[in-house]
């Protein structure tokens, strides 16, 4: 809760003891609850009523239109990979070629030779 941990919420209520004393702190407690259910059922309210313009505009229907259609798209760029995750190109020559970072670092180490630390 907002990165508080057990300590400094002690220390808070604590410190809240001591300014405002035992007869006021239920008060505050009870007034920031109900800040809170306020603040809750407002913003629920809020949400629905976007949800009800959005259900009234079509803008819901034309949303899941387009998730279908890239779904689609999704579903058949799977299709198209292998199981193992290979795209199969149909083409069986492509898998004579030499691994590319393997050939990397063969041209590397043949350019500066092995490597020698320094001590």
């Amino acid at each position: 809760m907002f990165g508080i941990g057990g300590g400094e919420l002690i220390f808070i209520i604590f410190i809240a003891l001591m300014l405002f004393g035992t007869d006021k702190i239920p008060e505050f407690a009870r007034t920031f609850g109900k800040f809170m259910a306020n603040l809750k059922s407002t913003t629920n309210e809020i949400k629905h009523e976007i949800q009800k313009s959005a259900q009234t505009e079509g803008i819901t229907d034309s949303m899941k239109e387009l998730t279908e259609t890239f779904t689609k798209e999704v579903d058949q760029a799977k299709e198209s990979v292998g199981p193992a995750g290979y795209i199969d190109l149909g083409d069986e020559s492509l898998l004579d070629l030499p691994n590319p970072v393997q050939q990397v670092e063969e041209d590397i180490e043949s350019m500066t030779g092995p490597i020698k630390r320094k001590r």
